[in-house]
């Protein structure tokens, strides 16, 4: 622990405070539909004419007092006016996630507009970027081994054991049903949920490997060794900086493909159809239909943008490889990023927050950074040329 002065002791304890209030705020653990396969066999059954009607997992805490116990803080006796401003922001936020948690699956779109307030929509400059990508053919995988999705879950769990080896940190493994994508980060519970009775591709693998563990677990076991649980529960906008990171490790260690970089501009592409009033089956027309993307991503695609109402998280991460990328160009080094859930705009706050002697150094470094292994030539061609 870094020695909490006097000068810092009010920071301390807001920040403690937030923590107390924010720890069980996982939007993930509940924006994830609890009757994901019903649901899909239905759609499915229905050819395509049918809106799934998901359903979440319960709240069970009182979301109006959380609301009034964040904003009773007492910022005015931080007398540094730029961490003062930063926790004002902080609670904001943290209010805003659970405005949205609180809302899930609600109606008259009361999830969907607070996610618009938390996410933002996907600007014209990310469309055009995702309809550029889209222009480029997926690679030929055909008769490749490491494309092939064979791989059980619990191989693929052995698999992530050898990482402890590789980091110096310990995670745990388990599986959930309850999942739309093949594997998360529970940040809280520093722990890696891969998809019950899923089949991995070795590819797949690699990629969750750099992305989930290189990045999104680094950052959570950095943030636990600061002082600041700011660190660990999120700066705001951490989202699109911490994707970004993710994606960008995928591509640092040879893994990015262009199949993978059409699934994030499909997700932008869902997001703008949500965004234009569109309903579940209305966007996967156009994902499946008229972009020519098989059924089953494209409902996976579909389902992670509409879940809970309308959520736009899922456009974020093109913008930010291309953030990211456009940072590693410019010769900048990503440590300051990886100390924890940090975002690209708050970090000059992170660097006043360091020269008060608030911050300790990176513990864990990414190992996908240390080398550049992409190969890809056309990969690297569409990254030069987002905007």
């Amino acid at each position: 622990m870094l020695p909490t002065t006097s000068e810092h002791q009010v920071v301390f304890e807001i920040d403690e405070n937030i923590h107390r209030l924010v720890r069980n705020l996982e939007l993930l653990a509940f924006i994830n539909p609890l009757n994901i396969n019903q649901e899909r066999k239905k759609f499915f059954k229905e050819k395509y004419k049918y809106n799934p009607e998901f359903k979440y997992r319960k709240i069970r805490f009182d979301t109006y007092k959380l609301h009034r116990l964040f904003f009773s803080q007492r910022l005015k006796d931080i007398d540094d006016p730029i961490i003062r401003e930063l926790y004002k922001d902080v609670i904001y936020t943290y209010s805003g996630m659970l405005q949205c948690i609180e809302t899930i699956s609600e109606p008259g779109n009361r999830f969907y507009f607070n996610s618009l307030r938390f996410y933002g929509t996907p600007t014209d400059k990310m469309v055009e970027n995702a309809r550029f990508i889209l222009h480029h053919e997926d690679e030929s995988t055909d008769g490749n081994p490491m494309f092939e999705s064979k791989i059980s879950t619990y191989d693929a769990i052995e698999f992530f054991n050898e990482y402890k080896r590789i980091y110096d940190f310990d995670f745990g493994i388990k599986t959930s049903s309850a999942m739309s994508a093949a594997a998360m980060v529970s940040n809280k519970d520093q722990m890696l949920i891969l998809k019950k009775n899923h089949l991995f591709s070795q590819h797949q693998l690699n990629v969750l490997a750099h992305h989930e563990i290189g990045v999104h677990l680094v950052t959570t076991f950095n943030a636990s060794e600061q002082s600041l649980n700011i660190f660990s529960n999120g700066f705001p906008n951490n989202v699109e900086t911490q994707e970004g990171l993710a994606v960008f490790a995928e591509y640092m260690s040879g893994n990015l493909t262009i199949s993978r970089l059409r699934e994030l501009a499909y997700r932008v592409i869902a997001a703008d159809s949500l965004i234009k009033g569109n309903d579940f089956t209305e966007t996967f027309n156009l994902i499946h239909n008229q972009y020519g993307l098989d059924q089953d991503r494209a409902f996976n695609i579909v389902l992670r943008v509409h879940r809970g109402g309308g959520f736009t998280k899922d456009a974020l991460y093109l913008s930010g490889l291309q953030k990211i990328y456009s940072r590693y160009q410019s010769g900048v080094n990503m440590d300051s990023l990886l100390l924890g859930k940090c975002s690209l705009e708050y970090e000059p706050v992170v660097t006043h927050l360091r020269k008060q002697g608030l911050v300790k150094p990176l513990s864990f470094p990414c190992k996908s950074f240390q080398k550049n292994h992409n190969a890809n030539q056309q990969v690297e061609w569409i990254l030069e040329n987002l905007k």
